[in-house]
């Protein structure tokens, strides 16, 4: 009977790639996940859709998590369970979603890695920017630090949203929200340098800020490559990519100010938990902010 599993989910994955074009990765993602699930059922002898129950799919989520699978990937897995139920509701299949009254496991907060100040230094200061592309990438680094950008941020930054007078940034970030963001005078001068390198080519038509050889605006990927091209050149051990200068400029600004809430409006995250997850004081900085600050533990001499 365990035909009638799969028939369904054969069913409703040719609904996903057909009605819902999804991707084939996607498609693939779904049809591995729930081959997990209709193994797991024909195992406990459950052999139509409607039969599983809250407890089965518990069951499950303990017996994935016994196997050692990341939280997230339960977690998608049990998404997948939704979805498929969804599906089988509309087609009269079945009455009732399981997945619905099963929690999945809570996902582990990652704190992203981070360049520490030295590595930031080493980074930029040591970057010649005496050709077109050293110019330009140097310019690009130092928006990174100086104002905490997103990739696409950058990459879609014009002309006309650099304020030079007033050192600011204009951007729209995620969910098409602008915001400003401050840069500074480092970073200023390092993309006054690249505009009149820039003005060189003769792309004058062309409103991106930062372009190619062809003039033709950079795109992320390749902004990302020579992020990481730059990280290798200067001896960085550790990979150089947009969101790590952007998580070292949110750390660096939380160490020095303490101010979590400035830092969330400056990285534009709507949520501020959001900006607890990216920017982190080491614990060796806080240790010594409380060693140096609370009277209770300054050391005293015998």
């Amino acid at each position: 009977m365990s035909n009638e599993l799969e028939q369904h989910a054969n069913t409703f994955l040719d609904y996903l790639a057909q009605q819902r074009r999804l991707s084939h990765h996607t498609v693939n993602n779904y049809r591995r996940d729930l081959t997990q699930l209709i193994d797991f059922c024909q195992g406990q002898e459950l052999s139509h859709w409607p039969s599983v129950k809250p407890a089965d799919l518990r069951q499950f989520i303990a017996f994935l998590h016994r196997k050692g699978l990341a939280s997230r990937t339960i977690q998608r897995m049990l998404s997948a369970t939704r979805s498929l139920y969804q599906y089988l509701i509309r087609q009269g299949l079945a009455e009732t979603n399981p997945a619905q009254a099963v929690q999945a496991p809570k996902a582990e907060k990652r704190l992203p890695s981070t360049l520490d100040v030295d590595q930031m230094n080493a980074l930029l200061d040591q970057t010649q920017a005496d050709t077109f592309v050293a110019c330009r990438d140097r310019a690009i680094m130092e928006l990174f630090y100086s104002s905490g950008l997103r990739l696409a941020e950058l990459a879609t930054l014009d002309l006309r949203d650099i304020d030079f007078g007033d050192q600011l940034v204009h951007v729209t970030g995620k969910g098409n929200k602008d915001r400003v963001c401050p840069v500074g005078s480092v970073a200023i001068k390092a993309l006054q340098d690249w505009l009149e390198k820039r003005d060189q080519t003769g792309f004058f038509d062309q409103p991106a800020v930062f372009i190619t050889h062809q003039g033709r605006r950079l795109g992320m990927r390749s902004i990302q490559k020579r992020l990481s091209f730059w990280g290798k050149k200067q001896g960085i051990s550790d990979r150089v990519h947009p969101h790590r200068l952007r998580h070292a400029f949110a750390s660096h600004m939380l160490e020095s100010s303490g101010d979590l809430r400035a830092v969330q409006e400056l990285l534009g995250h709507s949520d501020i938990s959001t900006t607890q997850i990216y920017t982190h004081v080491d614990f060796q900085h806080l240790a010594k902010v409380y060693d140096s600050a609370h009277p209770r533990a300054k050391k005293r001499s015998d």
